[in-house]
């Protein structure tokens, strides 16, 4: 007789294996980019690279990649550029390197859309914690209160804003009825927001909610990430309150 824990293994055993993670590498200079792809590839990713930043464009059209690591400086297409191009057909999250850790540079990734940044040269551990609560973002559910609000017919998981609606459940975002395009991190940031109407969240907070820093992070890519979300959701939805933070108006 074959037991339960038995059948059990079995069927672990016949159930197919999730499909390896997918990183586009764009970086360069040949001996970063083959350090980085091994340093990932050893973490279990599976990991594409591209050389210069057209030549990424085209490989990041041509295959369907978890998450993109585009240097700043490149040849063809820079790595903001990119970033632009990107940003105009995918959430897709994206990490940007930048080899002098320059103010200008690092604001000019995020202004593009990028997600977070780390400084050449790359320390490893912190690359794959980076990309790890990326991931965790683009996967992200908020937990609502009776989960299944959708299918009892309650709609309390439709969060309202004035002429903004957050559906925690479908995770879309939409303004005066038409669907708002949120990054992951963006939608991230607003459903912080939304979960506290009218409270003013400091950046440390947001830091360590949204972009997962155990530690004293960049707090330029919270000032970025709002005034990309104002954008898309209304310059006066998320306001400023000097000294301490942001606050999502309720009204």
């Amino acid at each position: 007789m074959t037991s339960n824990a038995q059948v059990g293994s079995v069927s672990e055993a016949r159930r197919p294996a999730p499909a390896p993670v997918s990183v586009l590498v764009v970086e360069d200079d040949a001996t970063i980019r083959r350090a980085v792809q091994l340093a990932l590839e050893r973490y279990g990713y599976r990991v594409d690279v591209a050389a210069d930043g057209l030549s990424g464009l085209e490989a990041f059209r041509a295959g369907a990649h978890d998450l993109l690591i585009l240097d700043v400086m490149l040849p063809e297409l820079d790595g903001i550029g990119l970033c632009h191009r990107i940003r105009e057909e995918s959430p897709v999250p994206v990490l940007m390197m930048s080899a002098r850790g320059d103010a200008l540079d690092v604001v000019a990734g995020l202004e593009a859309g990028a997600d977070d940044y780390v400084i050449k040269p790359v320390d490893t551990a912190v690359m794959v914690a980076r990309i790890r609560a990326l991931l965790r973002r683009a996967t992200f559910r908020p937990e609502t209160e009776g989960g299944a609000a959708g299918k009892s017919g309650r709609t309390d998981h439709i969060l309202v804003f004035g002429d903004l609606s957050v559906d925690t459940l479908g995770m879309e975002v939409r303004r005066g009825g038409a669907t708002v395009s949120l990054t992951p991190t963006e939608l991230r940031l607003l459903l912080e927001f939304a979960a506290a109407p009218g409270s003013v969240l400091d950046r440390r907070r947001l830091l360590r909610e949204v972009w997962d820093y155990g530690w004293e992070g960049d707090t330029r890519v919270v000032d970025l990430c709002v005034l990309r979300l104002r954008k898309k959701i209304g310059s006066g939805r998320i306001e400023t309150v000097r000294g301490f933070g942001y606050k999502l108006v309720r009204g």
